[in-house]
């Protein structure tokens, strides 16, 4: 292994087997190796605070070490620190794994992204001018990310004073469950009511959490008062929204709406070529051809072609043709399938909308807010995963057949008379088969 961060890859990807594509995200997407001692069998991984090492240590911390182990063949001790304490000014995280590359110059233009990308590089040079907010929609892997990560590098080349702060929306909606837990919402409030520059990714995430778009409704509100830009990335425009509060639609149309469509045949193969010259590696052209007429609608899964290819070169010295292409593109295909939506995620998602834990969702606690993320959740996990009623009451604390039909009934009537408990529902519904 040639570095930690090559095998930190490898670990990232057995932890997504062995939990749920929520709590991945949620835990273990914003972790960053820092160092491995193989002296005194010890690995350090940096989390984003405090409360977030804690969770992961208390939670996690098993499913880390197994991790660990089935790497590098041996138990590794594992030690977890935290950023200490940065100046005010300073460049938000990056967005993405290799965020070094995520620039204007390796973004790959082409027609069915050019539109976004022109509408960003204007945001850059002239912040909170032409199109504030900017909000970017297209499905995921298509470059949104890419492109909020060049927007914030462009923005602090241009007025390296000012401040950036990025954020996707799920982790917005954990900071907001951390800060009411501890009492620090003034802070919470001060750290993103004074960016320059605001970068939410997925914001779709945030519909129907209400105390999380109350909070966004007026951080918006603060920004966009103060002449401050704010890009907004989403999976659909704001109308398809469904729980999204009418006011925040309005608010995110009030500037420029941008969408990014899937890369056609030239794009894909300068995408190929691209990511391929930037490892210093290079691609055939018929092997480009297959790659990029197999590989339609995602750029991460090309780039990630190229990757795979890359190292079945260099680690199993195999041939750059099109039988070496045909293996690597199966195994991203296989490694791209959706994950089976389980009974945890559905939990979590539920637990996220409705601000309690999956905890309480489990629990015998009967308050209303709770009793209703119950109601919620039995519903959808009937009807995504069909398990049967007396699966579904041992999953849920070991409720008899009885309670899960009734729960079943009082949704399906409350579904046929509340608009409003049927948008949110199908919002959940979409968010979970999205991830």
């Amino acid at each position: 292994m040639d570095s930690f961060e090559q095998a930190w890859e490898l670990i990232c990807d057995y932890c997504k087997s062995q939990i749920t594509g929520v709590a991945y995200k949620t835990w273990f997407s914003s972790l960053k190796p820092i160092s491995l001692d193989f002296t005194n069998n010890v690995a350090t991984i940096e989390a984003p605070n405090e409360f977030h090492m804690q969770t992961l240590l208390r939670g996690y911390s098993d499913v880390l070490g197994r991790a660990f182990e089935t790497v590098f063949g041996a138990p590794i001790r594992l030690s977890v620190t935290v950023p200490q304490a940065a100046p005010a000014k300073k460049e938000a995280p990056a967005p993405d794994d290799d965020s070094y590359e995520l620039t204007f110059d390796t973004f790959v233009v082409g027609s069915s992204n050019r539109f976004a990308h022109a509408a960003c590089q204007a945001v850059a040079a002239k912040p909170a001018v032409l199109y504030n907010p900017l909000f970017i929609y297209g499905n995921s892997g298509l470059g949104k990310t890419h492109l909020l990560s060049a927007v914030s590098k462009e923005f602090l080349r241009n007025f390296p004073d000012r401040s950036v702060v990025y954020v996707k929306s799920e982790d917005f909606t954990n900071e907001i469950i951390e800060a009411i837990a501890k009492g620090t919402t003034a802070a919470l409030r001060a750290k993103y009511r004074s960016a320059d520059l605001l970068l939410v990714d997925d914001v779709q995430f945030i519909a129907g959490k209400n105390s999380t778009q109350e909070e966004f409704f007026h951080t918006f509100n603060t920004l966009h008062e103060a002449k401050k830009q704010i890009i907004l990335t989403s999976d659909r425009p704001p109308k398809d929204i469904a729980t999204l509060e009418d006011r925040l639609k309005t608010r995110f149309e009030w500037g420029l709406t941008a969408d990014i469509q899937p890369p056609d045949f030239e794009t894909r193969i300068s995408i190929i070529n691209r990511k391929a010259q930037s490892m210093n590696f290079s691609i055939p052209e018929n092997v480009s051809e297959y790659i990029a007429n197999r590989l339609k609608s995602n750029v991460r899964q090309l780039e990630g072609a190229v990757k795979k290819l890359r190292a079945f070169h260099l680690l199993e010295n195999k041939p750059i043709n099109v039988a070496t292409a045909q293996s690597a593109i199966s195994d991203i295909m296989n490694n791209s399938q959706p994950t089976p939506v389980t009974v945890d995620k559905i939990i979590e998602e539920v637990a996220r909308t409705y601000l309690v834990t999956p905890e309480d969702i489990r629990s015998q606690k009967r308050n209303a807010v709770i009793s209703t993320a119950r109601q919620v959740s039995i519903y959808i996990v009937r009807e995504i995963t069909q398990m049967s009623m007396v699966e579904i009451g041992e999953t849920f604390g070991g409720r008899d057949h009885s309670t899960i039909v009734y729960a079943m009934r009082q949704m399906e009537a409350k579904l046929k008379r509340d608009p409003h408990t049927k948008d949110t529902v199908e919002d959940i519904i979409k968010n979970i088969r999205d991830r």
